[in-house]
């Protein structure tokens, strides 16, 4: 496939398939498209992203190389130092209802344009049954979130713009200068789900208007169960104060009666509920399984959950979490029938190691993690301005470390290593695979002067060597145990 790879050819039709919501009996209609139009998609979208990341808007963040949904929070933390309201918005079926046309008009390759064109157009096979795309991009296709992107481009300084043309025409001006009026409208959006933050609710309201008005030309509209405005500190109209955004809860609290208040940014409370429910449902479904299975099945849960949200003021919900999580193991504890007494159950499973309390772990050493042991860090955001393709490599490679998709582990070598591969001395790309070697072949040997992070081009390298020199002048002539005077060549790694 590789060999006969070009954006020329036919396209086939997308097959949709449907993906349940999480707590919802609402479904998501996802297209797969086959495994050729993949690989040409991922062909253009090498061509087209490089282009449109240089001319993105600053605080656009969703689907796009270097950016995560950790930018757009402290983005908002930003945007929070003072009494705010907020416009919580998102955008109806977004990659369903795209308009093909607009979006083929803001594409600047004529050489792109039609073959775009023909993948927007290659119909769904839904249950065996062809339909027509009029409309929409498939939301399974690799180059569908940068088409996304390109269609909803110029929302946020085509909304500043409109605004600020609109409050010097009012009947009630506001006396501020053009470049004031820009840096207090904040505009921040994740893919389809964005937020209007301003202190005046007139702008707000107006920004609201604008915005449906825009997405109309584009073929889309605003979801009204999913609109609404809301205060930062006080209730507003029925609604509490602050918002939901990317499972983050974002709101100020108010400290003194003289109205000092502090922007807290913590876990959503759904999305607590629901981690703590799946670990829940994985001890029920264990029954009387082992203890190392069932933390072996538990603890990427627990890391993957708490290194999401180490970035937030997270701490007392980690607290709750571990308390709440240590009730249901001892729940679990209690009903394994290995020892009739149960004050002896609960020490068979929870044992102190390492001078620290009570923890949950085997007798081998194989501990449960806590939510509570992830340290809480600040989170830099990225650089409006900034894009992977820049050619700053040393600013990404340095980015890399602080990332929250990286392991505590990998981003300690890099920061070390100062972003350089430590076996071809280059800088690491956003999009490179990193892999930790051990220098001396040892696995079990995790000691900090044992490690070393470095590409996974690299790392085959470095096994291939290893491989040749290991099996250099190790094949040996030996006879054969049936017959003395037949030989054999039998490989025999010597050592």
């Amino acid at each position: 496939m590789a060999s006969k790879l070009t954006l020329e050819g036919k396209t086939t039709p997308v097959r949709r398939i449907w993906i349940p919501k999480p707590g919802k009996e609402e479904k998501r209609p996802l297209g797969i498209p086959t495994m050729m139009d993949r690989a040409r998609q991922a062909l253009a979208k090498m061509a087209l992203e490089p282009e449109w990341e240089a001319v993105f808007e600053p605080n656009s963040y969703g689907f796009r190389p270097g950016r995560s949904c950790h930018d757009a929070i402290e983005q908002i933390h930003t945007a929070l130092r003072k009494e705010r309201y907020i416009l919580e918005a998102d955008i109806k079926g977004c990659f369903d209802s795209l308009n093909h046309e607009a979006l083929l008009d803001k594409i600047n390759d004529p050489e792109l344009r039609p073959i775009l064109k023909k993948w927007l157009k290659a119909g769904i096979m839904d249950h065996g049954v062809f339909k027509e795309t009029e409309q929409g991009t498939p939301q399974g296709g690799v180059i569908s979130p940068l088409l996304a992107n390109i269609a909803l481009h110029g929302l946020e300084e085509d909304t500043k713009e409109a605004l600020l043309a609109s409050l010097k025409r009012a009947a009630k001006p506001f006396h501020w200068g053009s470049e004031k009026t820009k840096k207090t409208l904040h505009i921040i959006r994740y893919a389809d789900d964005f937020v209007v933050i301003h202190k005046d609710l007139r702008v707000v309201q107006e920004a609201e208007q604008y915005i449906a008005t825009w997405l109309g030309r584009v073929g889309l509209q605003l979801k009204p169960e999913k609109t609404r405005i809301v205060h930062s500190l006080r209730a507003y109209e029925g609604n509490e104060p602050g918002f939901n955004f990317l499972g983050f809860n974002c709101r100020q609290y108010r400290r003194t009666p003289e109205g000092k208040f502090k922007t807290l940014i913590k876990p959503e409370k759904d999305k607590v509920r629901r981690h703590l429910k799946q670990i829940g449902t994985i001890i029920r479904e264990m029954g009387i399984n082992s203890q190392r299975e069932l933390i072996g099945k538990i603890n990427p849960k627990i890391a993957g959950w708490s290194n999401y949200y180490r970035n937030c003021a997270a701490s007392e919900t980690f607290r709750k979490a571990d308390n709440v999580l240590y009730w249901q193991l001892s729940e679990w504890a209690k009903k394994q029938r290995r020892v009739r007494s149960i004050r002896r159950r609960l020490r068979q499973y929870f044992r102190i190691i390492k001078n620290q309390k009570w923890v949950f772990a085997t007798p081998e050493g194989k501990v449960l993690l806590r939510h509570g042991a992830t340290k809480i860090v600040r989170h830099i955001k990225v650089q409006g301005s900034r894009a992977p393709f820049d050619g700053d490599w040393a600013y990404w490679a340095t980015r890399l470390g602080r990332s929250p998709l990286v392991s505590p582990r990998r981003a300690r070598l890099l920061r070390e290593q100062k972003g350089k591969c430590g076996y071809c001395k280059l800088l690491f790309r956003h999009e490179d695979i990193l892999e930790v070697h051990h220098v001396d072949g040892d696995h079990k040997n995790n000691k900090r002067n044992n490690l070393m992070l470095i590409h996974g081009h690299c790392h085959d390298q470095i096994t291939a060597q290893t491989l040749r020199t290991h099996d250099k002048g190790s094949v040996t002539e030996e006879p054969c145990a049936g017959k003395l005077a037949r030989t054999v060549l039998k490989q025999r790694c010597e050592g």
